[in-house]
């Protein structure tokens, strides 16, 4: 466990969406010293394959962010609230904008004004996205401008609800003082992740030997973060002074590969047999996403360290206990 994570103790630690990929890996970096409370809709549940998922320390209330009386009720007591609930996933985001605006909308503005009522919170943290940067971003700071998409196309619902996220929160810093920071995850992965994410769907492929398909002609780049550094991000933003207010890119520049590229790197470091496929992209697509985390670095002391094969390995072998 990191230093960290040792640091936060007796705590009353509330997380939306805390059944999910991330929200359960820093629930499960948590649970021995601190009271957690995950409130989730279990849509997408990474908690049940979780060794803790029956700890004495942990409560699991199934809620929905939409119900402020209910989410209200659930957080009565809480220290530190880590609002990890969305709806994500571009298959799940175009077949559904509108409840992807309104979970990440209305629902992130409940969690603030519930958290704003409470009688002692320490921090508010709010997981925003690197969708914000639009469809090239490349060494992206927190205070380059966010790119808004096209109208109508549903692809960026999803980063228009988040960045609308992002601003209210702010204002209820400013306005209320509520110790809010907001963190951009850019493309986390490893073990435990449920739903689409293209480096689960490669390595599971991987695998069992099955071909790779990649939408597009693989030449999309992006940067990519193992899900225990993102979890690091995370508990810094929930620890340090200097987080309070501001806004934080949580990745890894050192990962940066071509789709192809990673697609390549899988089948040779589990040495699978798997051959790798194009197939029409039929959606709007990131070509270039790579974050920069100076702002991380220097005031929270944020720094990622699992590189892009070691992480492969370390997701493969999870995957592999599973089957």
């Amino acid at each position: 466990m990191s230093d960290t994570a040792n640091s936060i103790h007796g705590k009353t630690i509330f997380i939306t969406g805390g059944a999910g990929f991330i929200g359960s890996t820093l629930a499960g970096k948590l649970v021995e010293q601190n009271q957690i409370v995950i409130y989730d809709n279990l849509h997408r549940d990474s908690l049940k394959d979780k060794p803790f998922r029956d700890h004495p320390n942990l409560k699991l209330l199934q809620g929905d962010v939409l119900d402020f009386d209910s989410l209200s009720r659930a957080m009565a007591g809480a220290n530190i609230v880590v609002h990890c609930a969305a709806i994500a996933g571009i298959d799940t985001v175009i077949k559904s904008p509108i409840t992807t605006m309104r979970v990440n909308m209305v629902g992130s503005a409940n969690v603030l004004e519930a958290a704003s009522r409470l009688t002692r919170c320490d921090r508010v943290v709010c997981f925003s996205t690197s969708e914000v940067f639009g469809q090239t971003a490349f060494r992206s700071n927190e205070t380059d401008k966010p790119v808004i998409g096209t109208v109508g196309e549903a692809r960026w619902t999803y980063a228009v609800s988040k960045l609308a996220e992002e601003h209210l929160a702010i204002a209820y810093f400013q306005e209320k003082k509520l110790p809010v920071v907001v963190v951009r995850p850019f493309n986390v992965y490893g073990p435990g992740q449920v739903g689409e994410g293209a480096l689960r769907t490669f390595i599971l492929r991987a695998i069992k030997g099955e071909p790779i398909q990649i939408h597009g002609d693989g030449t999309q780049i992006r940067a990519w973060c193992y899900v225990d550094d993102m979890v690091e991000g995370v508990l810094l933003a929930m620890t340090h002074p200097n987080a309070i207010g501001e806004s934080f890119n949580i990745g890894n520049q050192r990962t940066t590969t071509t789709i192809y590229g990673l697609a390549s790197t899988v089948v040779r470091v589990l040495h699978s047999p798997s051959t790798i496929h194009f197939t029409r992209k039929d959606y709007a697509d990131v070509e270039l996403r790579v974050p920069a985390v100076r702002k991380a670095a220097e005031l929270i002391g944020f720094e990622a360290k699992v590189d892009l094969e070691e992480g492969i390995r370390r997701t493969a072998e999870f995957y592999r206990k599973q089957m």
